[in-house]
């Protein structure tokens, strides 16, 4: 393998995240550990970057605290970790380096994806978003079924309407429709298509990957994330990945992307060199095969920051 960084920044810090407060399905808050047995900071360091692991956020218990609303299940404390996380990203770019984000389920892209947008609007510039998920994670507390936050990150980013948001307003508006691809989606709850539909933002669903295969799929939403853009961030939820190749996970969908698809698409990522941060969500260990998920996104890791097979 190639130990070349492709990423120009070279000092990456890693921040974990054990919230498992937006789901139902326990294990996610696990994550974080899961990655780091997997030697996470081991196999960045092949890739000759300076790898600062900062440990993980403290994140209340739910058996400690009130859910709150059904409609929006632990929503204050899950703002809260948010709006942390959200400054611990900002000061890492501030500081010139590379925040690698890992979680924890899907709501903590509220905070990492607020803290890019933030740091980047000081000097004027935008963030194009890349979403790769089974899921368009675009429900409101009012059309979603469960009331579970991890399934609103990408609406609330967006500025979706919604009356009952609460907590969660000040990470609305954070980003531009016309700066955001979904990729990978091929479970949408029924009310929540509309709202995908009508949002503005590209969506490459596996019909697309399926008819025009992702190296053109990965073409198309790369020109769209870098254009007018700073830069990428990518929110990487495992639950896109076929869960053959991926089990660990919170919520498995069939037919997702294959081993070679994934890491094909993460070096094109990489190619670009406009990957401005990242997280990875989802893992949970609970529902893994002796942790061989938690290796497999370690292994996407390096592939997004550089991994070259010659």
């Amino acid at each position: 393998m190639s130990e070349r960084p492709l990423n120009p920044c070279r000092h990456l810090e890693i921040l974990g995240v054990p919230l498992d407060l937006g789901g139902n399905r326990r294990g996610t808050d696990m994550g974080p550990s899961a990655l780091r047995i997997a030697h996470l900071e081991s196999q960045l360091r092949i890739l000759d970057y300076e790898v600062t692991d900062r440990g993980d956020l403290p994140v209340p218990s739910r058996e400690a605290i009130d859910p709150g609303p059904k409609h929006a299940r632990y929503v204050e404390p899950i703002a809260e970790v948010c709006r942390a996380l959200a400054q611990r990203v900002d000061t890492c770019l501030s500081e010139r380096r590379f925040p690698l984000v890992v979680g924890g389920d899907h709501a903590i892209a509220l905070g990492t994806v607020k803290g890019v947008t933030q740091h980047l609007e000081r000097k004027h510039e935008k963030l194009g978003l890349l979403w790769f998920d089974a899921h368009a994670d675009m429900n409101t507390p009012e059309t979603s079924p469960s009331g579970n936050i991890h399934g609103m990150p990408l609406g609330v980013l967006l500025g979706t309407p919604s009356e009952r948001f609460g907590a969660l307003e000040t990470f609305c508006h954070h980003i531009e429709p016309e700066n955001v691809v979904l990729i990978g989606a091929r479970d949408l709850d029924p009310r929540e298509k509309d709202i995908v539909t009508a949002s503005g933002i590209s969506v490459f669903t596996m019909k697309e990957i399926d008819r025009f295969g992702i190296s053109e799929v990965a073409e198309q939403a790369l020109d769209i994330v870098t254009r007018n853009t700073a830069g990428i961030h990518l929110s990487l939820d495992l639950d896109g990945v076929d869960p053959k190749v991926a089990p660990g996970v919170g919520t498995p969908v069939a037919g997702g992307l294959t081993f070679r698809e994934c890491h094909l698409l993460m070096e094109l990522i990489a190619d670009t060199r406009k990957l401005l941060s990242m997280e990875v969500v989802e893992l949970n260990p609970i529902l893994d095969l002796g942790n061989s998920t938690a290796e497999f996104a370690v292994g996407l890791m390096q592939s997004a920051l550089g991994r070259q097979i010659l």
